[in-house]
């Protein structure tokens, strides 16, 4: 099975690193990683987005292991359109977060369109920081949390607690 999936990756964190786990799990991936025209329209929040090829070397360094593990091959290709490279009839499955599941949608719209089947859409549940909400790659900018989703000195100082 051929898998996409897709992003800006910056910072990487185990958020991705389970949707990089699953699609792995399913077969060889290509990973459309935004473009530094894209990045900065596909965000919400207003914040700095490193450069592509800094982005692409991480996330190499983060696939290479994992792919490995799963016997799997990968790559990463520039994404500079937001439906990007699920659009291409070589893919199978697209594997996306809970707030992506939407464009997943238009990408299967856009693949009805020229007569291309459906991909399979696989969600990734986000995984939880310790405080109970989701890892993200602006919480980790923001300085709230780590990588893991531990929280940092600094949100501890604010008030933030851990439940239990």
């Amino acid at each position: 099975m051929n898998v996409a999936l897709g992003g800006t990756f910056d910072p990487v964190h185990d958020g991705h690193r389970a949707l990089f786990r699953r699609a792995l799990g399913l077969g060889d991936v290509t990973v459309g990683l935004t473009t530094d025209r894209l990045a900065p329209k596909t965000r919400t929040e207003n914040r700095y987005v490193r450069p592509f090829d800094r982005r692409s070397a991480d996330l190499h360094g983060e696939l290479a292991p994992l792919a490995a593990d799963h016997s799997r091959a990968f790559e990463i290709r520039p994404l500079d359109k937001p439906t990007g490279i699920a659009t291409e009839p070589s893919f199978d499955a697209l594997v996306v977060s809970p707030e992506t599941v939407d464009g997943a949608e238009r990408v299967n719209d856009a693949r009805r369109t020229v007569g291309l089947d459906p991909l399979r859409i696989e969600v990734v549940d986000h995984v939880p920081a310790a405080d109970g909400e989701p890892i993200s790659s602006t919480r980790i900018v923001r300085g709230e949390i780590d990588e893991h989703g531990n929280l940092t000195p600094a949100a501890e100082g604010r008030g933030a607690e851990p439940p239990g």
